[in-house]
């Protein structure tokens, strides 16, 4: 890593999350009471898991229309045909082992005052204590011409995954080489920082191996992203990045790369600039906390504010709000932080259960990204609760010898060797396996 190498980091992490755990003994002997998990993600599913852990009086009951989860990390591995969408397919027998009501239905109504949720079917679920963890809603309104239907049907975003990641590779395959495929991705905040680049990197892999001639073009309103200098330098020596023969090219915020409008039609999107005509179009919407927060008065803005040290809703007391709807920031969306702010969350509910203060909550984050063939690279952050309580920040653990700031964790060296680059590949594939294992099993 750049600013401390992983040992270190993992030291360090270890170290605060035992410092977050000091006080899981006490936990354990809990009060009970009713809990409503609303959502069977990685965050709903840690947070039912672990509340049962901490605490087993409690009971839970967790809501989720879907018998199956499909992780979206790692799902561009199966939109170039190397992962089947079977292997990031997770069903809920674990959690109902652990005494977890899994009820799989639609919620239509969450009441913060009566301390009920309400499903689509009619039945009524009371609660001591709710965990909303709804995931990402779309601005379908960001781009002309671009909606649901068209996204499910012609220019699929593929950013939950399940059919439309199946679309999104047929399509590929389908493709004649020799032909275009536009990504565009949205503008921040959104769940996954580097996906729409780790999926470019991904497609122009299969290019190189099936379809030569063909060419990735993102469309990107930012002038910046996550791991920037890395995907840049990987798409440099893989794809020849910067040449006329380059199978990746990058239009960014300060070239036009802002999409107006979509005709689903002629497969033209409009930027600020010019007209870019694809044979595949990836269209990633700008994202928002689900509908149901939204509809249950969650939201500020477009995003869930809450309690940084307990995932608390500061909108109502009782409710909390993890994963990717919540305002979590320095946190980025991501399947690790809402693994970490689901536990926090279990810990602090079963706290508030037993009229104890909350602990002190230990942030972690790690993501990996696969850019090709044995060539994958990583970040990882440490995060505190700020003095006053406000915001969540980036650990500083000294400064370097121009004087900046130091921050726990990092990312791969932007000098890593060919092996090192290898084993990031190894490591995001064992990460995938210990972090599913934590939550569904």
């Amino acid at each position: 890593m750049t600013n401390i190498n992983r040992r270190e980091f993992v030291k360090l992490a270890g170290g605060f999350f035992a410092a977050g755990m000091m006080w899981f003994p006490y936990i354990a002997k809990g009060a009970g009471g009713k809990i409503v998990i609303v959502g069977g993600g990685t965050g709903g599913a840690t947070a039912a898991k672990y509340l049962r852990l901490t605490d087993p009086n409690l009971e839970i009951t967790l809501i989720e229309p879907s018998k199956e989860y499909h992780t979206c990390y790692l799902s561009n591995e199966v939109i170039i045909g190397e992962r089947t969408l079977e292997s990031l397919t997770f069903v809920y027998d674990g959690l109902r082992k652990r005494g977890v009501n899994i009820v799989h239905d639609s919620v239509v109504g969450i009441d913060p005052v009566a301390k009920k949720v309400t499903t689509a079917s009619g039945a009524i679920f009371n609660y001591d204590r709710a965990v909303i963890s709804p995931g990402i809603g779309f601005n379908w309104d960001a781009i002309e011409g671009y909606n649901e239907q068209v996204a499910a049907q012609i220019a699929p975003h593929a950013w939950k995954a399940g059919p439309q990641t199946l679309l999104l590779q047929k399509q590929l395959q389908a493709m004649p080489d020799g032909g275009k495929v536009i990504i565009v991705a949205p503008p921040n905040p959104f769940r996954c920082p580097p996906g729409p680049y780790e999926r470019a990197s991904l497609i122009a892999h299969y290019l190189q191996q099936h379809k030569p001639k063909s060419k990735v073009i993102v469309l990107d309103s930012k002038d910046n992203f996550s791991k920037k200098p890395l995907f840049i330098q990987a798409w440099t020596k893989l794809y020849g990045y910067g040449t006329d023969n380059a199978l990746i090219d990058l239009i960014d915020g300060p070239k036009g790369g802002k999409v107006e409008s979509f005709d689903s039609e002629t497969m033209t999107l409009q930027t600020e600039i010019e007209e870019f005509k694809g044979d595949v179009v990836c269209i990633i919407p700008a994202q928002k906390a689900a509908k149901i927060a939204v509809e249950s008065g969650l939201v500020a803005g477009a995003w869930c504010p809450v309690n940084k040290r307990t995932f608390e809703s500061t909108k109502h007391a009782g409710v909390y709000v993890i994963g990717d709807a919540s305002d979590a920031a320095k946190m980025p969306k991501s399947a690790y932080s809402a693994n970490c702010q689901a536990k926090i969350a279990a810990m602090a509910i079963v706290d508030s259960l037993s009229g104890r203060e909350p602990g002190i909550a230990a942030y972690t984050n790690t993501c990996y990204s696969i850019a090709g063939k044995d060539y994958g690279f990583s970040v990882a952050g440490v995060y505190q609760l700020s003095a006053d309580g406000k915001t969540i920040d980036d650990v500083k653990i000294g400064k370097d010898s121009e004087g900046k700031d130091l921050l726990a964790g990092g990312s791969t060296p932007i000098d890593a060797s060919p092996e090192m680059l290898k084993r990031e590949v190894a490591y995001a594939h064992s990460w995938f396996k210990n972090l599913t294992q934590d939550v569904f099993a």
